[in-house]
């Protein structure tokens, strides 16, 4: 069975990112699509699909695209099954993904924190609106 290909209007409806952002990645190195048609369009498969969220669900959290380089080689060389790395190897590319994950976490404590004052500001000009509540 053929895996289902796509090309790049579809995956930028899916993905919610615009036909320039995606190709602007291919440009930077982050995602490459898996195969051109004979025409030359570009088709994505669902590991592209997948690979263009992962980006796209770091760039709200303020990742470089070269954090983002760095952080799709990784989880490339983890997701190797043959010839892929073992023990120490393993273990700092395991390391180095924990320390993302905890930039991660610390990054969305800090929106949580910003989104709460944004939503109390909101609150105060709600009230100077409405007095009588």
């Amino acid at each position: 069975m053929t895996e289902r290909r796509m090309q790049i209007g579809e995956v930028a409806e899916r993905t919610g990112l615009s036909l320039r952002t995606i190709r602007h990645y291919e440009e930077v190195g982050l995602v490459t699509p898996s195969a051109r048609s004979k025409g030359g369009f570009r088709l994505y498969t669902e590991v592209d699909v997948e690979r263009l969220m992962v980006i796209r669900r770091m760039k709200p959290l303020d990742f470089s695209l070269e954090e983002m380089r760095d952080l799709l080689e990784i989880t490339d060389r983890l997701a190797v099954t043959d010839d892929g790395p073992a023990g120490e190897e393993r273990e700092r590319l395991r390391e180095r993904l924990d320390a993302y994950r905890e930039v991660a976490d610390a990054r969305c404590e800090t929106l949580r924190a910003r989104l709460l004052a944004a939503e109390d500001f909101a609150a105060t000009l709600r009230r100077k609106l409405d007095p009588a509540t």
